[in-house]
């Protein structure tokens, strides 16, 4: 095939033998692009690509998308289940009978010994949704912990937290199709062209086609911030501050929209008064951008006819990232930015469903956006189980952030980990290798063998990874997309909907168990039915509907066409009396701050090349040969005072831990600041923070305080690198 002119420079692309193209859905990040995959002959798969009448990707795929067919010969895979007693032994061969057998036994025997939320589980944000709403049914109705979260966590609980406060109920309100029409873009600490590719190519498709203000808040000089219009670079850790003098400018000149505060908000006078503290000049001393700017940000944010609210991490990894959020929605509630065309405040997930997991897991609760809170919904859902509603907790348990520390306390004595992988997600990971350390049983079930928490484990189960299984995904705008099974599994690994419904087996004969379907489909059908009528409904979906249509958004009646693109657009909101709640938020400054010890700021964030902590993209060659190495961005006048020179190593330390990094010196960070991707474990959560929010209770993984120093020996201190990445 010729792309091109015909007489200049032709691209060729080598006919790799497809026969066949198998639909499925990214299972990458959360902007959730329709993609297929090519098989050969011999059914191995050998080729990916975008699909064109998708909404979502409109044929796109990122350098991720492109080469993620290569997933399913990559090394390090589990082919068969290991057991050993202690640690300290090597792991032996099983079958699976004996590895669930054992599994079952364990978590009896831990919690008839301790209690039942002596056990915990912790999950993932990549998993099926059918996946998650069975380990759901499995934890609350069977196994019985209280102690169960996911590893979303560490990621969204921050923008699911700030929902809640806002708006009474989890749920992005907007869509993609909101850049069509807006006539403003806020984005905080979001860094679109590396962390959502695709995201990024549709606002610049709506871009080409009618110009709107960008303005984009980091403390970096960031590929988004380079061609935003305005670029906000904030002290670190300051947003709320930030958030809430925007808020005051937009009240205090009359810019509010006032029709629709007091139809649609609650809290509006307390608001005001807070908001009064923050004015321009107060605070520019605190976030660093200068009053002049606020007010001009203020004014195009509240003038245009539409205006929207994009972040990221940057705001959700902080000491007050739900206080953030609720900025973020204060500020859209006041201007009336919610639920029209062009007028949103949008979280971008991370996970590729990470949305599945908020909606159906039952972490925080029970399937469906249910509270455990709730008598009402514990009798429900109990009744459509089957079960005792006595038997679920009357509130949630911990957080991932406390589990892991209750270990260390001797509350949790058995853990069992699906497709997470703390010893490299979480901070401080010297604490968390001293805490899996005590632990009487630990079970880790994950596609990978070689994840770096195995080393821990007694029990090792081999998962099938993405399109190895079936079911579907939820995205950023509330998007439902299938999963196809495109191959098998290797050798003797299980899809984690399997794992689950066996592992239930071990409990019969107990208690009255739920049903569990046979098959993802059937799961599926009970989601429907226990969404119908509620704000996620998915009763008017099905497999065959998804795909035809490449994914259907929620809420998706029954008998509808298609779902809806917008919550909240007839402005009733999720709280009882039906408006959106005005929070007043006073900023804390509880965050680590350089100082004459630890003089530079320590940010972090994504490379396009990779994903979360690379135990996928890590092992793909056409990913891992761009960016293979751990490296620091780090101003040349600090380098140069420091006698630090482009290309050689360096030390950092923080007050939890050091790690050596190539430096890479550029003038997208300030002279205070250095900046590390945190894909790569041996470095940067050596040395994070790990302070919590305490409404989401997320780590503060983006800013601490750190020093950082030549390493005299640069031979030594490559070797102690390269050892680092072996280990």
């Amino acid at each position: 095939m010729l792309f091109g002119r015909k007489q200049k420079n032709p691209i060729k692309i080598a006919d790799v033998g497809v026969t066949k193209w198998e639909y499925t859905t990214c299972g990458y990040c959360s902007t959730g692009c329709s993609i297929e995959v090519g098989l050969d002959r011999q059914g191995r798969a050998v080729a990916s690509r975008g699909v064109a009448d998708a909404d979502v990707n409109r044929g796109k795929l990122c350098i991720k998308g492109i080469f993620e067919h290569e997933l399913f010969k990559s090394s390090g895979r589990g082919t068969t289940p290991l057991m050993r007693d202690s640690r300290l032994q090597a792991f032996r061969e099983t079958n699976w009978d004996s590895a669930l057998d054992k599994t079952g036994a364990e978590i009896k025997r831990i919690q008839s010994r301790y209690g039942r939320d002596a056990f915990a589980i912790i999950s993932t944000g990549q998993i099926m949704t059918e996946e998650f709403y069975t380990l759901g049914k499995l934890a609350r109705g069977v196994i019985g912990t209280n102690n169960y979260d996911g590893n979303t966590t560490l990621c969204m609980a921050s923008s699911v937290s700030g929902y809640k406060r806002s708006f009474g109920s989890d749920g992005p309100p907007g869509c993609y199709e909101d850049f069509e029409h807006t006539e403003c873009l806020l984005a905080i600490g979001s860094n679109l062209p590396e962390q959502h590719p695709i995201i990024y190519w549709r606002l610049k498709m709506a871009l080409e086609k009618r110009k709107f203000p960008v303005i984009v808040v980091d403390p970096r000089v960031t590929m988004f911030a380079q061609m935003a219009d305005v670029h906000l670079a904030i002290t670190p850790g300051t947003d709320l501050v930030l958030l809430n003098s925007l808020a005051h400018v937009i009240l205090k000149e009359d810019l509010a929209d006032r029709a629709y505060i007091d139809a649609h908000t609650n809290g509006f006078d307390e608001f005001a008064a807070l908001v009064e503290q923050y004015d321009p000049v107060s605070a520019s001393r605190v976030c660093g951008i200068d009053a002049d700017t606020i007010r001009h940000v203020a004014r195009l944010y509240a003038k245009a006819g539409a205006a929207m609210t994009i972040w990221t991490m940057g705001i959700n990894q902080s000491t007050h990232g739900s206080d953030g959020v609720v900025a973020i929605n204060n500020l859209n509630l006041i201007t009336g930015n919610i639920g029209k065309p062009g007028g949103t405040a949008l979280s971008i997930t991370g996970q590729s469903n990470a949305m599945g997991t908020r909606e159906w897991s039952s972490c925080s609760g029970l399937p469906g956006y249910r509270y455990l809170e709730s008598e009402a919904d514990r009798k429900e859902v109990a009744a459509f189980w089957g079960i005792d509603a006595e038997f679920f907790p009357k509130q949630r348990g911990m957080f991932m952030t406390d589990i892991l520390p209750a270990i260390e306390t001797g509350q949790i004595k058995g853990l069992w980990l699906v497709a997470t992988n703390p010893m490299t997600s979480m901070p401080n990971t010297p604490r968390i290798r001293k805490t899996l350390e005590k632990l009487e049983f630990l079970v880790v079930q994950d596609a990978y063998r070689d994840v770096e928490t195995n080393e821990y484990a007694h029990v090792y189960l081999p998962a099938a990874v993405w399109a190895e299984k079936e079911g579907v995904f939820t995205n950023t705008e509330r998007r439902v997309n299938l999963v196809r099974n495109v191959i098998r599994p290797p050798a003797d690994a299980k899809p984690d909907f399997w794992i689950f419904s066996q592992l239930a087996k071990r409990f019969a004969g107990e208690r009255k168990l739920p049903h569990f379907p046979e098959t993802p489909e059937g799961a599926f059908e009970e989601m429907k039915q226990l969404s119908k009528g509620r704000m996620l409904d998915y009763s008017g979906m099905s497999y065959a509907k998804i795909e035809q249509q490449r994914g259907m958004q929620w809420p998706c009646t029954e008998g509808a066409d298609s779902g809806t693109p917008r919550l909240y657009s007839d402005g009733k909101f999720q709280h009882a009396d039906g408006k959106a709640r005005l929070i007043p938020l006073p900023f804390i400054d509880n965050n680590e701050r350089p100082d004459t010890d630890y003089p530079f700021w320590l940010n972090s964030g994504r490379v396009v090349e990779h994903f979360h902590t690379r135990t996928r993209t890590g092992k793909i060659g056409n990913l891992n040969k761009f960016s293979p190495t751990p490296y620091m961005e780090m101003n040349p006048d600090a380098a140069r005072a420091l006698g630090i020179a482009h290309g050689s190593y360096a030390r950092l330390a923080s007050r939890r831990g050091d790690a050596v990094v190539m430096v890479q010196l550029t003038q997208r960070v300030p002279r205070d600041m250095a900046f590390i991707p945190f894909h790569f474990h041996e470095c940067v959560n050596r040395l994070t923070l790990g302070l919590l929010d305490p409404h989401s209770r997320q780590p503060a993984f983006k800013h601490c305080a750190v020093k950082i120093e030549p390493a005299p020996d640069q031979a030594a201190a490559a070797r102690i690198n390269a050892a680092a990445r072996a280990y």
